[in-house]
């Protein structure tokens, strides 16, 4: 099932994506006053003929707006850095790794955490001041949905704790990324976290499956498959799981490909008014547009 949050009338409702026919299954009456209700599907592990069954209409894609489908974050996302070859080498030689002097291959994956309050939805704007970042970059990539709470997970099992999969934009502030060193901070502004716009399970979106593309206004500048990854989906989450436990609703962005701003010689960074899309098979199409306010 392809899971949403919409707004449809003027009012927010827990969805099904019909995404062939462009429309949506609107669950009215289901959850309707849960504060994030895709969460606690996931949670409560509802079918998807328990969520059909409650359907009590249907909307074309024109007449909704989607949002994000997780109105917050429960915890930080957690994230993955170079999980990628060819990102880790132009990451490696951009000028903005504060750890140079490693290897820019990792032996092992590199964990950061995105702040909450830094979730958007799929078409919210991109949003902060110069007097804050000069050279905010964009991160194609996409997000593994957790599916239950799980501690220890063997790696050859490490799917069966997999809900599904989100596209999502891991925004990035370079300067504060290379100034603090520790990557939380150029992570975690407000809006740098764009979300959606919808949460596909993994029996509609297998891994082999999953290829992510980004475009800035309209210039294809990534594409790669999930494949591609360094650690692998069911590794992150073995690693992870080793350390802590997850939770329903826990995210996990699997870093991004080749092709971000700082790849390019002189980099480029977004500007005001730019227009970032990231796709991914299955998964539906963020679009957001950057917005630099004086502050």
């Amino acid at each position: 099932m392809k899971l949403a949050r919409v707004i449809h009338q003027g009012r927010i409702k827990l969805a099904l994506v019909e995404e062939e026919g462009l429309e949506v299954l609107l669950l009215d009456r289901l959850l309707a006053h849960d504060p994030n209700p895709v969460r606690t599907v996931i949670e409560r592990r509802l079918s998807a003929k328990e969520l059909v069954d409650a359907a009590t209409g249907r909307a074309a894609f024109d007449e909704v707006t989607f949002l994000s489908p997780l109105s917050q974050l429960v915890r930080n996302v957690f994230a993955v850095g170079k999980n990628y070859v060819d990102h880790a080498r132009e990451f490696d030689t951009s000028g903005f790794n504060a750890t140079s002097g490693a290897a820019a291959i990792p032996s092992s994956p590199q964990f950061f955490t995105k702040a909450t309050t830094s979730l958007a939805g799929p078409t919210d704007p991109i949003v902060f001041s110069e007097a804050t970042t000069s050279s905010v970059d964009y991160e194609g990539e996409i997000g593994v949905v957790i599916a239950r709470e799980c501690r220890n997970v063997p790696e050859g099992e490490a799917l069966d704790a997999v809900f599904g999969f989100v596209a999502l934009n891991d925004l990035t502030a370079r300067d504060l990324q290379r100034s603090h060193v520790q990557w939380f901070l150029g992570k975690s502004l407000d809006t740098f976290c764009p979300l959606g716009p919808w949460i596909t399970t993994i029996d509609q979106a297998p891994v082999e499956s999953l290829r992510v593309r980004t475009w800035v206004n309209g210039e294809l500048r990534q594409d790669a498959p999930l494949s591609d990854l360094i650690f692998s989906v069911p590794k992150l989450i073995a690693t992870l799981s080793s350390a802590m436990t997850l939770l329903p609703g826990d995210i996990i962005a699997t870093g991004t490909p080749v092709g971000v701003g700082i790849g390019f010689s002189p980099p480029r960074f977004l500007r005001d008014g730019d227009v970032v899309r990231v796709s991914a098979t299955g998964l539906g199409e963020l679009r957001n547009t950057v917005k630099v306010v004086i502050r």
